[in-house]
């Protein structure tokens, strides 16, 4: 047991994931290994890493396995609104393996100006959200942009051109369609989508 914390420890997670296969063949079943099996199949966008609010560093292999709808929000915009429905899809549909992942950003009419304290503050005093938030981000191509909004744009060849657009994340980390800020959380043609993803294998 000590010889294989020292080498959860030291060996480079490419290497642990290398092993992955040996271990599981062997009935190996322990909490570490499935974890590292998680990370294994994480691909697509579920293969990036992003800093959340706070300013650690999260995996977004931990998601790997659900549906996720990744937004760009403001506090200050008129489709702020939209933190109200965003919540309530995300209470309604966890249980069933679905996220609402959120990336703060000041790109469009400098709606964001507060910092990481204040975004979270006014999120949870306004609209009750507990999805997941991230800290703020640039998503317009330069060389500032968020990698994950890199990602999503080439992916899809679309970026956010205002606050509250979408892209809709499935089981396997692929993007299965993009959604701009006029196109509400509650919107029969979204949620048709989600669950169409949701029911895929």
């Amino acid at each position: 047991m000590r010889r294989m914390s020292t080498f959860n420890l030291l060996v480079p997670l490419s290497l642990c994931l290398a092993s992955l296969s040996c271990a599981v063949s062997s009935g190996d079943k322990t909490p570490a290994k499935e974890g590292a099996k998680e990370e294994a199949r994480a691909s697509g966008f579920y293969a990036l890493g992003a800093a959340d609010l706070e300013g650690k560093d999260q995996a977004l292999s931990r998601y790997a396995g659900k549906v996720a709808l990744v937004v760009n929000t403001a506090s200050e915009c008129g489709f702020t609104p939209q933190y109200e429905g965003l919540q309530k899809l995300y209470a309604e549909l966890a249980p069933r393996g679905f996220v609402v992942l959120g990336w703060p950003s000041n790109d469009f009419g400098g709606q964001e100006p507060g910092t990481a304290a204040e975004i979270k503050t006014f999120c949870t005093d306004n609209y009750h959200v507990t999805f997941p938030m991230f800290a703020k981000v640039v998503t317009k191509a330069g060389p500032e942009q968020s990698p994950i909004y890199d990602a999503l744009g080439k992916a899809t060849g679309k970026l956010p051109n205002w606050n509250f657009c979408k892209y809709l994340i499935g089981k396997d980390g692929k993007i299965q369609g993009f959604y701009p800020s006029k196109v509400a959380p509650d919107d029969a043609e979204l949620r048709k989508a989600i669950e169409a993803a949701l029911a895929a294998h």
